[in-house]
């Protein structure tokens, strides 16, 4: 699979754009205010980790298999966190179907993917960057790349993110267990939770009311 395009996002608070080696000091400063924050979180805390966080990012990237950004604010253009679209599923529509070779420049879209790897620094904690963040992410995955869901995992221990995710729209679809390597290296149980594309309208006016207050 070809590398994927990764598009840069602006809203009226932040920008994300392509994550690269530029961003590594303002992602090692990012996350360095409140290291408590973080412990349900695989966060880069020094500048080897942030440069060993955005080695992998782009190897993905390469492979075709994630899109990466920072986040930008912009009231400063300091770098605030990061995120990604992960897990890019591409499925096999039979020829005929209207889905079949669904693709942009050459390159096969994708039909339903993760948004997850999201941290933010501490002084973007309970402001409006995580909301637009995800109505930018999922406008672009609904509205773009018109897949069919868009799933988010989460630590079950995590009550604040797993908050976070319900109160954008998500819907709980269970616990996988032992699913991913968790922060404290320990077999993580996942909560998952899905927005599918019957539910994006709803979800979209949920969100701009959001950001609105």
């Amino acid at each position: 699979m070809p590398a994927i395009e990764v598009p840069t996002l602006t809203g009226s608070h932040i920008r994300l754009e392509p994550l690269s080696q530029e961003h590594i000091d303002g992602l090692a400063a990012a996350s360095a205010a409140d290291p408590s924050l973080y412990n349900w979180s695989p966060v880069p805390r020094t500048r080897s980790e942030a440069e060993k966080c955005v080695h992998t990012a782009l190897a993905w990237q390469a492979a075709g298999t994630a899109a990466p950004f920072a986040v930008i604010r912009l009231a400063d253009c300091a770098v605030i966190g990061s995120t990604r679209f992960f897990d890019l599923e591409y499925w096999a529509w039979p020829p005929g179907h209207p889905a079949h070779g669904r693709a942009s420049h050459g390159r096969p879209l994708p039909d339903g993917c993760e948004i997850g790897y999201t941290w933010y620094a501490a002084s973007a904690i309970r402001t409006a960057a995580n909301t637009e963040a995800k109505l930018l992410m999922l406008t672009h995955a609904f509205e773009t790349w018109r897949v069919q869901r868009v799933c988010l995992h989460t630590d079950v221990r995590n009550a604040r993110s797993r908050a976070a995710i319900e109160r954008i729209g998500g819907k709980f679809e269970g616990i996988l267990r032992s699913h991913r390597l968790a922060a404290d290296f320990i077999p993580r149980d996942s909560a998952r939770y899905s927005i599918v594309a019957a539910e994006w309208p709803a979800a979209k006016e949920n969100l701009l009311r959001l950001q609105m207050r």
